[in-house]
């Protein structure tokens, strides 16, 4: 079993910044590539970044240049950091990661999210 824990939502006004961050634990032999999503109301859940284990990312057109997304591997840790942010950024915002087992098998697990509200 893996846990990912994700923190650093709240309420900010437009223009304002967060910090999210996205720790992982459990039975872990390895972990590639991680990510953020976000789902807004009345939305499906899209892509906002993606960072992989050797330190290579991307973004969505949508957060591309007010967005940066970076890890610490000894702690197993994406973050995300949001400036800049727009009502239209309002989101549950949740973390995904790529974990390979010590069978090998590889899953993708999911955070329980965080709440992100942009107010105008």
């Amino acid at each position: 079993q893996v846990q990912l824990v994700e923190s650093g939502g709240g309420l900010v006004q437009a223009g304002g910044s967060l910090r999210l961050s996205c720790a992982a634990s459990g039975i872990i032999f390895r972990i590639n590539g991680m990510g953020w999503y976000r789902q807004a109301p009345g939305k499906k859940r899209e892509l906002v970044a993606t960072i992989t284990g050797g330190g290579d990312t991307n973004y969505s057109d949508s957060v591309k240049g007010r967005s940066t997304i970076s890890r610490d591997n000894a702690k197993n840790t994406v973050y995300l950091q949001m400036n800049s942010l727009k009502p239209e950024d309002t989101a549950v915002y949740y973390c995904n990661a790529e974990v390979i087992h010590i069978s090998f098998r590889k899953d993708n697990w999911w955070g329980q999210g965080t709440q992100v509200t942009v107010s105008s």
